[in-house]
């Protein structure tokens, strides 16, 4: 019987704690409500967007709203696009070959290759 009633209250403190741990960004819209109900001075819980319910908790709490910074990209110096759609065309003739002698792994693999060539051509012509 003790079992039991301890295996109950284990299982109790389980489903709480992982709200607790929970990030807010990561937390549902009815999560972030019940802790915004505990908020004195905060009415219209219910009708809030995440978003609003999110400042109202970071504020309250005196969590600062970073942004996540961008990852910077990656700069081709030294590639032209003449260079890359040379390229381009040769692989393009080794993928024929590799068609017409029915190696379907070689094909595969050279298409990806054209196909990240292809979008670097897009980016050197952008910079």
């Amino acid at each position: 019987m003790e079992e039991e009633v301890k295996n109950e209250q284990t299982q109790e403190e389980k489903k709480e704690t992982p709200k607790e741990e929970k990030p807010l960004d990561k937390m549902t819209a009815p999560e972030l409500r019940e802790i915004a109900k505990e908020i004195p001075g905060v009415e219209g819980v219910h009708a809030m967007k995440k978003e609003q319910l999110l400042e109202i908790i970071k504020e309250y709490r005196g969590i600062k709203d970073e942004t996540p910074k961008r990852k910077k990209a990656k700069k081709l110096t030294g590639i032209t696009t003449k260079q890359l759609k040379e390229k381009i065309a040769q692989l393009k003739a080794e993928k024929r070959a590799a068609q017409e002698a029915r190696d379907k792994r070689k094909v595969d693999i050279l298409r990806r290759r054209i196909n990240r060539l292809k979008k670097q051509t897009r980016k050197v012509a952008a910079a």
